[in-house]
Order: structure tokens, then sequence, then C-alpha cells
């Protein structure tokens, strides 16, 4: 397990408590419906799309949720490692029918999903690297296995791939109950974020914010934050003429990453655009 599963290894710092107040948000933003599988994707690769979906999966198991958290990167997959776990067999051996030696893997998805350090935390790899992800994606078998996976834990997280490069997180989006996107201080371009999510909407999928992450936040304010040994979350929502309503959640990190994460609720993408 390494260091930046910090919801694991650092249970009591103002990071984690920032994923604790994401994992309540999105849990009220499904209460009608309810909330059994969510993907997480991004516009770009280095937003921090992984070092969200990994420290979020945690937090929910933490909240005594069995959680099944499943690497659908299947080009540069990379939980594997935030997890210490071999790479393979994982998700593109199971829906492909091949093992990593070529030969025909084993068919029951029990097979593919490992135990990880997390009580109540599952992890199913990407598995080795195939010449049709978005084909395998796209299959029925992929939705059927989407469905077993609902049925066998409380919720499924789904680390998708960055959207504007390659289709495969839009497959996933479809057949989810909710996505958050995850974008950059300063790095995502607010067309991008546009973009990824009118495709989104377009197939189908349902989104419940956006997570802007490596915010810089100055080093008094990080102190400040600190209310007998613990972080300050701040909460506030402003009504505009227009009815958009802006839901912004801040929690202050380590100063020595310089970093702080929102989440936004983005049922209009000009929200987005006004705090760029």
């Amino acid at each position: 397990m390494k260091k930046e599963l910090i919801a694991a290894r650092e249970p009591k710092s103002p990071i984690s408590e920032l994923f604790r107040t994401l994992r309540t948000n999105i849990q009220f933003m499904n209460t009608k419906t309810g909330l059994k599988s969510l993907l997480v994707t991004s516009t770009s690769p280095s937003e921090g799309k992984s070092w969200v979906s990994s420290n979020l999966a945690t937090t929910f198991a933490q909240a005594g949720k069995r959680v099944i958290l499943v690497d659908c990167d299947m080009r540069k997959g990379r939980l594997f490692s935030v997890f210490s776990v071999p790479p393979a067999p994982g998700l593109s051996n199971y829906l492909s029918g091949v093992n990593s030696n070529g030969e025909s893997g084993d068919t029951r998805i029990e097979s593919y999903i490992r135990k990880t350090e997390v009580e109540n935390l599952y992890l199913i790899t990407a598995g080795s690297v195939p010449p049709n992800p978005s084909e395998l994606l796209v299959s029925e078998k992929m939705a059927e296995t989407m469905q077993e996976l609902e049925k066998m834990c409380d919720i499924v997280i789904y680390d998708g791939t960055p959207t504007n490069l390659v289709t495969d997180a839009l497959i996933i989006s479809r057949n989810v109950d909710s996505t958050i996107i995850v974008c950059a201080y300063k790095y995502t371009k607010i067309d991008d974020l546009e973009r990824v999510k009118r495709d989104i909407l377009n197939v189908g999928g349902k989104i419940a914010g956006v997570v802007i992450n490596k915010m810089p936040i100055a080093q008094k304010e990080y102190y400040a934050s600190y209310y007998y040994g613990s972080s300050s979350t701040s909460v506030s929502t402003s009504h505009k003429k227009s009815s958009r309503n802006k839901v912004d959640f801040a929690a202050r990190i380590k100063p020595e990453t310089q970093e702080n994460s929102r989440l936004y609720n983005i049922d209009d993408s000009k929200n987005s655009e006004e705090d760029d």
C-alpha cells in the first residue's frame, strides 16, 4: 500500500476528512435512488483521478460499506501499484477469457477480486493490456459483470480513463448510478470540462459533480483550519438569479502539498467557469 492511500494511512489527517466529506456529499445526492455504482473519471491524465477513486473507496469501506474498486483503465491502469498487488489477472483477462499467459482464464468473476489491506475494500485490477479495451467494455459480458458486482457488495467504484483521450469512461458512465469528474486547478481547461460533461450526458450518464484537485492554500490558512487536532470543513451554498445552485465543499490538506480540493455541483457548466 503506497503513501498516496492517505485515507488508510492517516485517517485523522485533513485530507482524509476531505474524502469523508466527499463520500457524505455523494451519498446525500443519491438518497432517493440509492447509490450502488460510481464512476470516477477526468478530462486528461495527471489530474488525480486514481488518487481520488482509491481514497474515496477507502472512506466508504471505513464507514462499514463492502466496496469493490474496479480499475477500468486497461491501457495504463495503476491501482495495482497503489494497493501493492499483482497487475494481472484482472478485468481485461476476465472479459476476454484469456489469462496473462495467453491461456484460457477462470470464468468466475470472484477469482479476479482481490482483498486489500483495507478492511471491507476489494480490488479488481485492470489486468493485461488488451488490443481492444473499448470493445471489451461495451460488450454484453461487461454489462452483466457490472450487475453481478452490485449484488456482491454495497457499492462498486470504477476508476475510468481520461475522457478526452478515449471513450472508455463514456461507455461505463451509461451503466453506473452517478459519475464524478476530477480536474486540476489551473491545469484543466474549461472547454475540456464542458466537453466531458456534455459527452457523459449525451450517452445517458448522470453527473454528481466535479472534484477540483491541486488547489493552492496558504500555510497560515492550513494551521488555522485545525480545531482540537482535527480539520475544519467549510460548506457554502449560493443561489443565483438563474436558479442555478452551486454547492462548494472545501477542506484543507497538508501544507507541504499546498493543495486544496473541492466538489462542485455542475447543474450548469458556467459554475465551473466562474471559479476557474
